[in-house]
């Protein structure tokens, strides 16, 4: 019961950390770049680790994608960072609490790493049967449904933003809406 609940409330953050990209992107105009994109990208693979666990029952392959998806995202977002520390350089987007996107993605990858090892260690406190329940309670089900959506809706912001081609580096404008007028 315990490991299920900590895999809701995995789920539950990852759909915050999309929900808040997404009221950068649409309240405050900022269009995400192509490292922002493979992020959120790395923060679905997190997710459907959680949404798998909570469907299926938990699985080392379940925490294996939630540890990839999240070291990738790390690196993704570390890689961000580093291209924003030099002197004078005031950075991509509007920071959120003085610290910009990609470094609370940094550190939001890092600390789903360290959950991830959480749940293994509760998961090795847990019987077998315990882990292998099947099928999602009612809370669980509206928590896969809200993520469902919102990776829905990133891809289709995605292909808005881009289109058929790669994304700019630095975007200004939703590529497929500019091409449509």
């Amino acid at each position: 019961m315990l490991l299920r609940l900590l895999n809701l409330l995995g789920l539950l953050g990852v759909s915050l950390v999309l929900l808040a990209a997404f009221y950068f992107q649409l309240a405050l105009a900022e269009l995400p770049c192509p490292l922002c994109l493979l992020q959120r990208g790395c923060f679905v693979a997190l997710g459907i680790g959680f949404l798998l666990n909570l469907q299926f029952g938990s699985s080392p392959v379940h925490y294996a994608m939630m540890l990839i998806g999240a070291a990738l995202g790390a690196a993704t977002s570390l890689r961000q960072v580093l291209l924003h520390i030099l002197p004078g350089d005031a950075g991509y987007g509007s920071p959120f609490l003085g610290v910009h996107m990609y470094t609370w993605a940094f550190a939001g990858f890092v600390a789903s790493i360290l959950y991830a090892a959480l749940l293994l260690f509760v998961e090795a406190g847990t019987s077998v049967a315990q882990r292998r329940i099947n099928g999602a309670d009612a809370g669980a089900r509206l928590a896969i449904w809200f993520f469902g959506l919102l990776v829905a809706a990133n891809l289709a912001s995605t292909f808005v933003e881009c289109g058929f081609t790669a994304c700019p580096d630095n975007p200004t404008s939703y590529e497929w809406l500019s091409r449509q007028s």
